[in-house]
């Protein structure tokens, strides 16, 4: 009996350590220090191996990278979506000294559009001059 009384006092000694340690959901936050320009790549512009990773993907959300040659492609993804009508926004994309950083917004289709009933995998190609540094995919 005693053991178990031990193990129930240790165990609401630990909760809310746990819980303080398990539960952050701080969002990092980024200081701009400059612009960064960038091309949205359309589908047919696609490096091959880019392509061949993003549709090995692209039934889940996915973050990617890919430095080439002669540029740096970030790529986000955001998984089989019901339908058509859906595109992808920059909402930022910047130089921070921890890195690029990215943040898009998903658009689902209007209210009255129509669109195809068949599953779509919306996802969006980032072109960047060739850099070699950190890339941070803001939620």
């Amino acid at each position: 009996m005693k053991h178990k009384i031990g193990r129930l006092l240790l165990f609401f000694a630990l909760l809310p350590l746990c819980m303080a340690v398990g539960c952050g959901t701080e969002k990092e936050e980024y200081t701009k220090t400059g612009e960064v320009e960038f091309t949205v790549v359309e589908e047919a512009d696609v490096p091959k191996e880019l392509l061949d990773a993003i549709n090995g993907k692209k039934a889940e959300p996915f973050k990617l990278t890919y430095l080439a040659e002669d540029a740096l492609y970030l790529g986000q993804g955001y998984g089989e979506q019901p339908s058509g009508g859906y595109s992808i926004a920059v909402e930022e994309l910047f130089q921070a000294k921890e890195g690029i950083c990215l943040k898009t917004t998903l658009i689902g289709p209007a209210a009255d559009e129509k669109v195809t009933t068949v599953s779509t995998y919306p996802y969006i190609v980032i072109k960047l001059p060739k850099m070699e540094t950190e890339v941070h995919f803001m939620e």
